[in-house]
């Protein structure tokens, strides 16, 4: 057994027992027992209840990040207004809401990650968090002030199959063989192999690591009752882990026949949970666009296309990256004949192309008016901004300045980072503060800087990191436009716009 969980049957027991060795070898998911134990301390109020549960999660990143994103989803935003901490989640919808969460998504995080069955266990783990987006969407229709703590339990819902998949693989495919068999479902199944329901592997599962009583109760099988009958809090939460559960099993393969379930499971379901069939359709279809973007494996979420589109993207880079090549290759072969203007007219254009840019400008320095000026640009709309963009080379605290006190090249990820706007200047907020992010490129001349080529995507790019390979590549091309600098060094440093 499993804890202090006692089974009807002797088979059962005996399964339980084989299920508490398997965790017990593979360590009984340490990160999760960690963490459990000190949600559940900062939800019961030890010691200072907001300063735990906040630690708490922020020692997760990914915790912290589903955490805020559920925060700030529909359901939990009555408050009409944006959370960007955990600390401020924590005071606006209390420890035992954030625990909730915290809970259900550290549990599949935890089994997610050490599977040794990928495919299945991962099956099982994704068609939980799709059951999860189905609850939460519902609640929010529903608008129940339960509906945190009914989106852990339908993620919870199916804890007895995670279980199964994730600690005792074979014993899973065996009960798979016995069903198709059968020609039944493996839940019916389970009694006859295993001595137990799934359902009472979960509960026992939720007991042995302490969870609490309601969500226990929460994760129980709910029929719809008759139409007169008292429905409780609790009945009400497990009516819709049960049918979150259902639906997702049913969204799992997006085809007809899942559909036409998905269907009847909102008439059977609707008057229990108080929302009308229609309205409990357009929730799940609100689900099926969050799923389709949150999850990996499920047919739901197109993985094939995922797969193009990832793959597009590579080719994409690589396409740029022989541009980049292609325009090295013709510096160095007008080098002894060009222009250090010339130069970095090749040079922008070739960046420009190569990186995909939005827009991109090369900047002067002007040593008798102490300016440095954009000459050249290439994007819409940026020759009408030339003119504005011109500043002083005097020192300041700023990206631009650092950049071409370093001498190397700049990478900026999020332009509109709240932290990062001291260090952006005026000239550029004024011109340039649509990008989101932005590279620099540092020109400089016999140890003085001589200018600098930018360049930037704005939101119709997805968002980017630079790679090695593309710093390399930029990098050796600033080197050529500087050797042709210095091999006019006679020349002022304005001229290389000529």
């Amino acid at each position: 057994m499993i804890g202090s969980y006692k089974a009807a049957t002797p088979l059962g027991n005996k399964t339980l027992s084989e299920l508490g060795d398997c965790t017990r070898r593979r360590g009984d998911m340490p990160g999760f027992a960690k963490a459990i134990t000190a949600i559940l301390g900062a939800m019961r109020g030890e010691d200072e209840q907001e300063f735990n549960m906040t630690r708490t999660v922020l020692s997760d990143p990914v915790l912290t990040q589903k955490v805020l994103r559920l925060a700030n989803s529909g359901m939990y935003s009555a408050f009409g207004q944006h959370v960007n901490t955990v600390s401020k989640a924590v005071l606006v919808l209390g420890t035992e809401a954030i625990g909730h969460l915290a809970l259900g998504l550290k549990l599949i995080e935890e089994l997610a990650a050490t599977s040794t069955d990928t495919t299945v266990a991962h099956i099982e783990m994704e068609k939980a968090v799709l059951a999860g987006i189905v609850a939460q969407q519902i609640a929010f229709t529903a608008e129940s002030r339960h509906g945190e703590e009914a989106v852990v339990c339908s993620m919870l819902h199916t804890l007895g199959r995670m279980m199964l998949t994730f600690y005792m693989p074979e014993r899973w495919h065996e009960l798979q063989r016995l069903a198709d068999e059968s020609e039944r479902s493996v839940e019916d199944t389970a009694p006859e192999l295993l001595g137990l329901s799934l359902e009472e592997v979960g509960h026992a599962a939720a007991l042995h690591w302490g969870l609490p009583s309601s969500l226990v109760s929460g994760m129980r099988t709910m029929v719809p009752p008759e139409p007169e009958a008292e429905v409780t809090p609790s009945d009400w939460i497990a009516g819709l882990s049960t049918m979150s559960a259902l639906c997702a099993e049913s969204l799992w393969h997006d085809d007809a026949a899942g559909a036409e379930k998905v269907k009847q499971l909102a008439e059977s379901y609707a008057g229990m949970l108080g929302v009308e069939a229609t309205n409990l359709i357009n929730a799940i279809e609100q689900a099926k666009v969050v799923a389709a973007n949150d999850l990996t494996i499920a047919p739901l979420s197109r993985p094939a296309e995922r797969r193009a589109k990832a793959l597009a993207k590579t080719r994409q880079r690589a396409a740029g990256n022989k541009i980049l090549l292609s325009g090295l290759a013709d510096m160095r072969d007008v080098i002894d004949t060009a222009s250090p203007g010339q130069m970095v007219q090749i040079a922008l254009e070739t960046v420009y192309k190569g990186l995909d840019f939005s827009r991109a400008v090369a900047f002067v320095r002007n040593r008798k008016d102490a300016t440095y000026s954009a000459k050249i640009s290439f994007g819409e709309g940026t020759r009408e901004l030339l003119p504005a963009m011109t500043f002083d080379d005097a020192y300041e605290p700023n990206v631009f300045h650092a950049a071409l006190n370093s001498d190397r090249v700049i990478f900026i990820e999020n332009a509109r980072d709240a932290k990062f706007a001291a260090k952006l200047p005026l000239w550029w907020k004024s011109s340039l503060a649509e990008a989101r992010s932005f590279v620099i490129l540092p020109l400089s001349a016999n140890g003085q800087p001589a200018g600098f080529l930018y360049g930037d995507w704005d939101d119709s790019f997805p968002p980017i990191s630079l790679s090695a390979t593309e710093f390399s590549l930029l990098n050796d091309m600033r080197a050529m436009v500087v050797r042709a600098v210095e091999r006019r060094h006679g020349i002022a440093p304005e001229a290389v716009t000529r």
